[in-house]
């Protein structure tokens, strides 16, 4: 009945649907479009993120980088556009290209100095942020009326709400994963990439090269998460997005990733990312948690629900074995 690769995202849409219906059944405000939609508001930065997070962690890799480069790519932003005047346009396909070409050195540093990711994105987090503080060391705030345009786009949805300019753009993000994930050669490298370098290689996969345009690609989705969070956020900060990297990482791995490589769904992703924002709404609907205590509640809920993903999957294997042998 299951695909054995699938079932991890199945136990993950399970999860979801479990949270949002506690939600739906619990609270009346609950019920409304608008909290949907601004779950996908909320969140796009760490989804569009965690999109690029997911090709660098199916190929085997990690990258820490990601916080610090939303950071970095905010203030590069920010500043091209209130400090030298230029169209937030042209500074946003400047910043895209920067972050994309650091993420491409990396790779390229991973690729030909074979040294270990961790290492080298590590490396990397500390590069961006100290470069972010090298720009400006305070908030940069962008008032300009392209930005507060593009922050004014709504798409009404049946009931309160609706899809911001944000929202869509992550929503296309997450469309291009999947299509780029499933449908292209480049793809179906960086799972036999993940799921084994030696096979691989003996069935012609470009080892090297894919490896650079996996973290070139990690680079260009923080850079457009850092783009999509500076929009949504009005302004750009040094300090920006401390820890996405983990969440990102959580995101992924919720989303029925294996932290080996080889096996999981950008989908899959997508919906690890709206599980977070889930329990963290729902934490916020219950009122009674102070906000010192909401991390530590988060982080409970997620590793619960991590087990419960696996129980699921047991359990589905389980059901399926048994039938197989009626």
């Amino acid at each position: 009945m299951f695909n054995e690769r699938s079932l991890p995202m199945l136990a993950t849409l399970v999860v979801f649907f479990v949270l949002y219906g506690y939600g739906f059944v619990e609270y009346k405000g609950f019920r409304d479009s608008l909290v949907l939609t601004n779950l996908l508001t909320d969140n796009a930065f760490l989804i569009v993120t965690a999109v690029g997070m997911t090709f660098v962690i199916l190929s085997g890799g990690i990258d820490l980088s990601v916080g610090s480069m939303i950071a970095f790519i905010g203030v590069l932003m920010a500043s091209l556009i209130t400090g030298f005047g230029m169209h937030p346009i042209l500074a946003m396909i400047i910043s895209l290209v920067v972050g994309t070409a650091f993420g491409a050195i990396m790779g390229y540093i991973i690729a030909h100095f074979e040294i270990q990711p961790f290492i080298v994105t590590l490396a990397g987090m500390f590069l961006f942020r100290g470069l972010a503080y090298l720009i400006n060391l305070d908030a940069v705030p962008i008032n300009h009326p392209f930005i507060s345009d593009l922050a004014d786009i709504y798409i009404s949805v049946p009931g309160r709400g609706g899809l911001t300019f944000i929202a869509i753009v992550m929503l296309l993000a997450v469309a291009a994963g999947i299509i780029v994930a499933r449908r292209t050669r480049f793809g179906m490298n960086v799972y036999a990439l993940g799921g084994d370098t030696q096979s691989a290689e003996l069935l012609g996969v470009p080892i090297k090269s894919t490896q650079i345009r996996i973290y070139a690609l990690s680079g260009f989705f923080s850079s457009l998460s850092g783009v999509v969070f500076a929009i949504y956020t009005g302004s750009a900060y040094p300090l920006a997005a401390v820890g996405v990297e983990l969440d990102a990482i959580a995101a992924v791995v919720i989303g029925g990733t294996l932290l080996t490589g080889g096996v999981g769904f950008v989908f899959g992703t997508f919906l690890g990312g709206l599980i977070q924002g889930v329990i963290q709404t729902l934490i916020a609907f219950d009122g009674t948690l102070n906000s010192w205590w909401t991390k530590i509640a988060v982080g409970g809920l997620l590793f619960l629900f991590i087990i419960l993903q696996k129980v699921i999957v047991h359990w589905v294997r389980r059901y399926s074995g048994n039938r197989g042998s009626a």
